[in-house]
């Protein structure tokens, strides 16, 4: 089902206001700029060694099978909120700026988005649901590890583009070396649109297919923004427009807009979750079943 929304206005995200609307801070929880990859700390070894990792192995055949094994949808049945609480256990390896819980900058997100976008209550459950395929990191689903779960995603069966973060490790990724694969085309065609490119496996494919298999009605851009918020290289860079289809860009522009509050709501404010909790339970109410299948 697609639900028809408004364009979103444009440079709002960017301004500071004054009557509580978001505000971009100057930098993150570590004192760093955004998203620095290469700023020395042990925290940025932790994240490199992840992309080594998540480079190396991020095949298009792994890529494939995890996500028909995953796609099946067979591991338990839970609500949204259960999935939220879920996530309380883990944090991020492959994020230089955020070292707290999920549950914190699910809901720093979420209302950071609500105080400037009131009227898209589709956007601000975007806001909140957008990681909970981190699950994946839990026993319950088979604990993958983190590289196969977090990070920034890219198109498999193609050419890894060198504006991927840490891009040199790519060169240990058999696909590199097989001419099927290692062109910019690779298995594709020009504008054959997103939805026929196979991404590297992660929680933002994941959470699609739970979102779209359980029929949430949110409208496509906010599965769009679910499945694609990690694709740095497309949102951040430009890079691999040429798979893109006239929907994509749409969809595209609601997805630079969310791309800021998911980058820049990660700071020290606490969230009340007591009293915000109601609000959210309604619009999950509103765009999914009471149950869903994971």
């Amino acid at each position: 089902m697609t639900i028809l929304v408004e364009q979103p206005k444009t440079g709002v995200a960017d301004e500071a206001k004054g009557n509580g609307g978001f505000v971009v801070p100057d930098t993150n929880s570590f004192g760093n700029t955004f998203r620095d990859y290469n700023a020395e700390s042990e925290r940025q070894k932790t994240v490199e060694e992840f992309y080594r990792m998540n480079h190396i192995h991020q095949t298009y055949d792994f890529v494939k099978r995890t996500r028909e094994k995953y796609g099946k949808l067979d591991r338990v049945e839970m609500s949204i909120w259960e999935c939220i609480e879920l996530l309380n256990e883990f944090v991020d390896e492959s994020d230089p700026d955020l070292d707290e819980p999920q549950i914190e900058h699910l809901l720093q997100t979420a209302e950071a988005i609500r105080k400037d976008y009131p009227n898209e209550d589709w956007l601000h459950l975007t806001g909140l649901i957008h990681d909970l395929g981190k699950v994946l990191l839990h026993r319950s689903f088979g604990e993958l590890p983190q590289w196969a779960v977090v990070g920034d995603t890219f198109p498999v069966g193609c050419a890894f583009d060198e504006c991927n973060v840490h891009h040199k490790h790519f060169k240990e990724n058999p696909d590199g070396h097989n001419p099927k694969f290692n062109t910019k085309f690779g298995v594709y065609s020009e504008g054959c649109g997103l939805n026929n490119v196979l991404m590297s496996w992660g929680h933002d494919d994941y959470m699609y297919l739970v979102a779209k298999e359980n029929k949430s009605t949110l409208p496509s851009a906010g599965l769009f923004i679910i499945r694609y918020h990690s694709f740095y290289p497309l949102h951040k860079h430009g890079a691999y427009q040429y798979l893109m289809n006239e929907e994509d860009k749409e969809n595209l522009k609601w997805l630079h807009i969310f791309n800021k509050y998911d980058l820049y709501s990660k700071s020290k404010v606490r969230i009340d979750v007591d009293k915000v909790k109601p609000y959210y339970m309604s619009l999950i109410e509103k765009y999914f079943p009471a149950k869903l299948k994971w």
